[in-house]
């Protein structure tokens, strides 16, 4: 499966630090005529060095913004639109983002310093996972591989589908009058969503052995504690069968269908064992969500023991509105092998298809391919 990257480089980042002006905003021409040498594009070269060999596509706007590098790197590379002013800008930035988006990348992967993150939040905020590739001088977001190649190596296990959490880390910047001022200011902007490496099995409170009954007894109430927090008032949760939707019951004080599918709203079940069109029926005007776990050692999460989340409902409820949850213990049984959908709509299954975010533990995700299919067939 080719693993889709949108690519952004803000070919100044970084431009002021080696000529002392602290910073890039607004003095790109001065830092310029000091001497400065743009290394943007040169640092992206670095960590696309680590993806080289697999299987990738990248989406880019054309010349210094992406695509000259990506193609130098050697890797399949989609124009999809260029700067509208020379140099680029960060209302160019804006653009390519959100026109990556629509292109329905896995990882946004992006060059520059805070203010190229703060561009990136405003367009797309959390809609997608981001890496961050370090080139500017000032760095104080938490988005940014620690080097060029640590960026690269980040991005290289995504591909391999190896699990790596997905976090939420804060978008900072500082002012840069200020700063050359001699005074550091930062604000807060908000936070973006980025891949890190990750331990399959997380840490517990107690000394039970890992992977016992008790321990994974805690991960489920880890579980059942983060669904708890995203529930809101007035939101109709569909809570697929299975084991683990079970237990995220149990925890809610709420009685549940094993093996069927139930509806619950402001803490209630407000129907029990539904079938899909009842389901329809109960979603088509108010606001829903889709809580469904994988069928373990198989990874189905739909099509198998859970037609009454048809096809129809899928769509009606949107990809945005469905939360897929497994203990981590149940990912790595898969040894690496996708999550699997048969919704009996091919097209709906390959809309599907790439990286998701599975709730493994409370404010713990992490990122797992997810492939059709006709796919996971000639995979295997």
């Amino acid at each position: 499966m080719t693993f889709n990257i949108g690519l952004i480089i803000n070919p100044l980042a970084g431009l002021g630090g080696s000529v002392a002006l602290k910073g890039s905003d607004d003095v790109a021409s001065e830092a310029l005529a000091l001497g400065a040498i743009p290394k943007a594009n040169a640092r992206c070269l670095q960590a696309l060095a680590e993806v080289a060999t697999l299987d990738v596509c990248v989406y880019a706007f054309g010349g210094d913004m992406g695509a000259d590098c990506a193609l130098s790197a050697g890797l399949k590379t989609e124009v999809v639109g260029k700067a509208k002013t020379q140099p680029s800008s960060a209302a160019d930035t804006i653009s390519a983002a959100q026109m990556l988006l629509t292109q329905g990348v896995d990882l946004l992967v992006f060059v520059g310093g805070d203010g190229t993150a703060r561009d990136l939040l405003s367009a797309i905020g959390d809609q997608v996972p981001v890496v961050g590739i370090p080139a500017g001088v000032k760095i104080h977001s938490g988005v940014y591989g620690i080097t060029p190649l640590a960026a690269g190596q980040v991005i290289a296990q995504l591909i391999r589908g190896e699990l790596v959490s997905l976090r939420s880390q804060e978008v900072r910047d500082i002012d840069e009058q200020e700063f050359r001022a001699g005074r550091v200011k930062a604000r807060y902007y908000g936070e973006l969503q980025v891949p890190e490496s990750h331990q399959y099995m997380q840490a517990t409170k107690d000394s039970a052995k890992p992977g016992s009954k008790e321990v994974e007894a805690l991960v489920l109430d880890d579980i059942a504690a983060h669904i708890e927090e995203l529930m809101d008032p007035g939101v109709r949760y569909i809570m697929g069968s299975g084991s683990t939707i079970a237990a995220v019951m149990d925890y809610l004080g709420l009685a549940n269908s094993l093996l069927g599918v139930d509806v619950v709203e402001d803490g209630q079940v407000i129907a029990s064992d539904v079938t899909a069109q009842q389901l329809l029926t109960l979603t088509k005007h108010h606001a829903s969500q889709l809580f469904i776990t994988l069928i373990g050692g198989q990874g189905h999460i739909l099509g198998r023991g859970n037609q009454q989340l048809s096809a129809p409902l899928i769509k009606q409820l949107g990809l945005i509105n469905i939360h897929i949850v497994a203990t981590k213990t149940k990912l790595k049984a898969l040894q690496g092998r996708p999550l699997l959908v048969d919704s009996g709509d091919p097209q709906l299954d390959q809309e599907m298809a790439g990286l998701v975010p599975v709730i493994c533990g409370f404010h713990d995700l992490v990122l797992y391919p997810l492939g059709n299919p006709k796919q996971a067939s000639v995979a295997h």
